[in-house]
């Protein structure tokens, strides 16, 4: 089932007796989780007849002698399982699948991997639970989610914004939210989260960021790009050498992606490079300023300089020097 869906069918009232909240993206596990343990009971039923359990200090009998209890002065009673995938053995919970308590709401949390779902337990996961399946995004596709995320909660936000978040804090829709959630508590409902508001609050810089590195590089604008360099050098926990290496590997890639496309009208261009519109005419830019043989190259020096940064053949050059040598041979 979808997110949205299940949640929705919890606002309904509507309970399945197990739900089996699975995947690598931690996010809307925990928020199904969450939702089911402050919406189903009230706050004194809670006392009785809602218990919580951890994978690391129980096994398949603890839950399911948990479920079969009775609930206490109440219609439902609510057992919910976080990090569940430290039980060796939890296809033994597929007895209890066969017949679940009525009265018990079971919610196994197994976050960061999947149960196979062409195998028996799997099977019976999809036919006798609520199975969710929480996919990790693609890096495309995080800020759209932004975005999205952002107006649910009441506010509004550009895409250079948006593209910054995603470069500054990656794909973990935990840290983005936890972010987000204190970034809006300074903010008036409806009001929109630009560049100089991400700054003040978050802290991540409006004019040194990779987002601006990639838009110097591609636009071969030395002096900026040399500032920001130079701003990364002297704040590296803010700026690691790796994910930067791993941010203009990907920036590239695109343009290289960009060049070799025949139909380049802004629609397709989005569509292949996984972008939104806007952005295409920076792509345009860089895709002039760099033919396909120097593209080569600029793979060809990310590749050492990933090498390097773990040691193999530099010895001791510091990250700081690597990402200014690297910086020169791709802009000359």
């Amino acid at each position: 089932m979808k997110y949205q869906d299940i949640i929705q069918q919890i606002d309904n009232k509507v309970f399945s007796p197990v739900y089996f909240l699975m995947g690598e993206e931690t996010f809307y596990i925990d928020k199904i989780s969450e939702h089911i343990s402050e919406n189903i009971l009230s706050k004194e039923e809670k006392e009785f007849n809602q218990t919580t359990l951890y994978g690391k200090d129980i096994d398949v009998s603890t839950i399911i002698s948990e479920a079969k209890q009775f609930p206490f002065g109440s219609e439902y009673r609510v057992v919910i399982v976080k990090e569940a995938q430290d039980i060796r053995t939890i296809e033994k919970l597929e007895s209890y699948l066969d017949l679940p308590s009525p009265s018990t709401i079971l919610v196994i949390c197994y976050k960061y991997k999947k149960i196979d779902k062409r195998k028996s337990f799997g099977k019976n996961l999809s036919k006798k639970s609520v199975l969710f399946v929480s996919k990790k995004l693609y890096d495309n596709q995080v800020p759209s989610w932004i975005k999205v995320h952002i107006k649910d909660l009441g506010f509004s936000i550009d895409d250079k914004s948006c593209r910054i978040l995603t470069e500054y804090l990656g794909a973990d829709l935990s840290k983005i939210n936890n972010e987000l959630s204190k970034l809006i508590l300074n903010l008036e409902k409806g009001e929109s989260i630009t560049p100089k508001i991400i700054e003040e609050n978050i802290g991540i810089s409006k004019d040194f960021n990779i987002f601006e590195l990639q838009n110097a590089l591609g636009t071969k604008d030395i002096l900026k790009a040399n500032r920001i360099i130079k701003h990364f050098t002297e704040n590296p926990k803010n700026h690691p050498f790796v994910l930067t290496i791993s941010s203009l590997f990907s920036y590239f890639q695109k343009i290289m992606i960009y060049q070799n496309l025949k139909d380049k009208s802004n629609k397709n261009a989005a569509s292949q490079l996984g972008v939104n519109p806007f952005f295409i005419s920076q792509y345009q830019t860089a895709s002039k300023n760099y033919s396909m043989g120097k593209l080569f190259k600029i793979f060809t020096y990310l590749k050492e300089n990933d090498l390097k940064s773990k040691g193999i053949g530099n010895p001791s050059t510091p990250e700081g020097e690597l990402l200014k040598e690297l910086t020169f041979k791709i802009l000359h």
